[in-house]
């Protein structure tokens, strides 16, 4: 093959510096080993890249039209030679990351392409996965690292770091039969419709929609009040069945801030408590195998743009 490695780096130079001794004083070389490289590309290739009429060589159109093309190479061989050298010091093939539904509107895309840009040919997966199941992928080692709220209880097998918090409130359809009961109800009382407001009772005696694990005997008794729920492994469904008013949900303030503001959902208005449970949002991963270079990076890069936010 006519281009190589060292040929594209010979011939980069000679059209950034202008003459074959300048570019050799940058790469380093004697100025005959230059002038010799680019005589076998221009050999191999049957085309003159160089114009030597002159005082120094002028690139020809030809160098000119094949300049963008060698820069493109020149750029992946060094992202191929970077991966490589990152790969002998502890780099995953792939990076993958399991997140509670939930959380998917949590700031994890900024460290995630922050780490793109430092290992850019590394390969990355996200998973949505309800709690108990992303946690369950990390100890399988089907999962590096799970981005879930924080646990009941602290497990020895896993590692963790806080990365920020999340508010969960209790949302429903504004057009919701216990809402449109507590409206009808404050009319009777001569006060305005807006001003109906919800007990604490409502929440156990109206069906609630659960973002849970498919394995049944898996539930976070946290973050379920009702004495009867309808369960989903999927946000999205969760959101559908809650704006279509078949129930309240626990959700993210910031993953349903847009369907408040759309008029679709609302937070329920509570007399006698406050609408709104902070938690910490962890990164977990499991002490029982090595975290490789790009985990213990993400985990850097979360914990760093979460610093304003933690404790």
């Amino acid at each position: 093959m006519a281009f190589s490695s060292d040929s594209v780096q010979v011939f980069l130079a000679a059209l950034d510096h202008g003459s074959f001794s300048a570019a050799a004083r940058a790469l380093a070389r004697v100025p005959s080993a230059v002038s010799m490289t680019i005589a076998h590309l221009e050999a191999e290739l049957d085309v003159q890249l160089f114009d030597r009429s002159g005082r120094e060589p002028r690139p020809t159109a030809a160098a000119r039209a094949l300049e963008p093309q060698a820069r493109l190479l020149a750029g992946q061989l060094q992202q191929l030679n970077a991966q490589a050298l990152a790969l002998t010091q502890g780099l995953e093939e792939r990076l993958t990351l399991a997140i509670a539904p939930e959380l998917l509107a949590a700031r994890w895309t900024g460290p995630l392409a922050a780490l793109a840009q430092e290992y850019p040919l590394l390969q990355v997966e996200v998973l949505a996965a309800p709690q108990v199941d992303a946690l369950a992928l990390v100890h399988a080692g089907r999962a590096q690292l799970a981005l879930v709220f924080e646990r009941p209880s602290i497990d020895g097998r896993e590692g963790f770091q806080e990365v920020g918090t999340e508010t969960l409130v209790a949302v429903m359809a504004p057009d919701h039969p216990v809402l449109a009961a507590a409206r009808a109800a404050a009319q009777a009382r001569g006060e305005p419709p807006g001003s109906a407001m919800l007990r604490e009772e409502h929440l156990t005696t109206t069906r609630q929609i659960v973002v849970a694990s498919r394995d049944l005997a898996q539930t976070d008794p946290r973050f379920v009040f009702a004495r009867h729920h309808w369960r989903t492994d999927n946000h999205l469904a969760a959101l559908g069945l809650i704006e279509a008013g078949l129930g309240w949900g626990w959700q993210p303030r910031a993953l349903v801030q847009p369907r408040i503001a759309a008029g679709t959902l609302v937070e329920m208005p509570f007399e006698n408590l406050s609408n709104g449970t902070a938690l910490w949002v962890d990164v977990v991963w499991s002490k029982e195998r090595p975290q490789g270079l790009g985990a213990a990076r993400f985990v850097a890069l979360m914990k760093t743009a979460a610093a304003p936010t933690q404790r």
